[in-house]
């Protein structure tokens, strides 16, 4: 695992939403602590979150934008074919990043080996370091608290912030609605 930040996503029961913080570290310093991590992608209709290389990220997202545009959408179909390009370029395995796409149908973990891997719980998925920290305290919220979605995105990361030295608290959210399908 790479020290990287933190990406969370959560698919409830009307909406989906990725989140995650703005902390860019290069070594042992903060470089740039308001980064935007997170995207929507194919018209809105699909989220996207990174951890990692930041240059290694860019190259990944238009990637997998060039693959949704030509499955027309279809986020299981396009996760898929971006695996097998993955796996087949000698450039992209050496990538240091990982991805999460989500829409309200599926999340998938994008890994930097090319794997693809729908979570076991497949409700929430994070990556990067504070990655188990968010996951950890996105379960608790949605098993024993009574909010929405994207204030159990916020909140988990801002758990994770307190714990994990490459997670901050400069927490952006990207949400898709029921009638965003």
């Amino acid at each position: 695992m790479f020290h990287a930040t933190t990406i969370l996503a959560y698919k409830g029961k009307n909406r989906s939403v990725i989140g995650g913080d703005g902390q860019v570290t290069f070594g042992n310093a903060i470089l740039k602590g308001n980064a935007v991590k997170i995207r929507k992608l194919y018209n809105g209709s699909i989220l996207g979150g990174f951890a990692g290389s930041t240059a290694d990220a860019f190259s990944l997202f238009d990637m997998f934008e060039k693959i949704l545009e030509q499955k027309k959408g279809d986020l299981l179909k396009s996760a898929v074919e971006f695996s097998k390009e993955w796996r087949k370029d000698k450039y992209l395995r050496r990538l240091e990043a990982m991805m999460i796409v989500l829409n309200r149908k599926n999340i998938f973990i994008l890994s930097g080996t090319g794997d693809v891997v729908e979570p076991e719980d497949t409700q929430i998925a994070a990556i990067g370091s504070g990655g188990n920290y968010a996951i950890a305290a996105a379960r608790a919220l949605n098993k024993y608290a009574n909010i929405d979605e994207e204030t159990l995105v916020k909140e988990s990361l801002e758990i994770a912030a307190d714990i994990c030295i490459y997670t901050n608290h400069s927490i952006k959210t990207f949400i898709l609605e029921d009638s965003e399908k």
